[in-house]
């Protein structure tokens, strides 16, 4: 899974969170300043580099910029935050920061649902199936297997 990681990374290199996380990152955004958030982040804050995922992709605070999105998303994605996860699944989906990738997309729109819950869960796995539409049975082998090989490694 190292090798896939290691993948992903080089992906980005060159390359709508759930409304309960929305409403959380509002309320820490605005309470705490951007200097802190990036200093945590910066810090291997979980977290905060979900945070400073969600304030990039949202041009909350900061200047929009969906490459220092995915950036972010991705360092809180591979620590487990299953937000995170979804929301780099998204910018995946949408080739937004990150060159469009339907394998890697479900890859993380699925790590996010497989941890996600009741009504919460639905939906994702709603999202992730909405990808699947537009892969291949083997594409989506590999995103699954993708999955499992990071389950595996945790």
């Amino acid at each position: 899974m190292r090798k896939v990681t290691a993948g992903i990374a080089a992906l980005l290199a060159f390359g709508a969170i759930a409304s309960s996380a929305v409403a959380e990152a509002q309320r820490i955004s605005g309470s705490i300043p951007y200097a802190r958030v990036i200093r945590l982040a910066e810090a291997g804050n979980v977290d905060a580099q979900a945070q400073l995922g969600w304030m990039f992709s949202t041009g909350h605070g900061v200047p929009q910029d969906f490459y220092k999105a995915a950036k972010w998303y991705y360092l809180a994605a591979v620590q487990g935050h299953r937000e995170a996860q979804f929301q780099l699944g998204l910018l995946y989906n949408k080739g937004e920061g990150v060159q469009r990738d339907y394998v890697l997309s479900y890859l993380w729109l699925n790590l996010s649902a497989s941890q996600a819950v009741g009504s919460d869960r639905d939906f994702k796995v709603r999202m992730r199936d909405s990808v699947a539409t537009k892969m291949t049975v083997a594409e989506i082998a590999l995103a699954q297997q993708m999955a499992l090989t990071w389950f595996k490694t945790r």
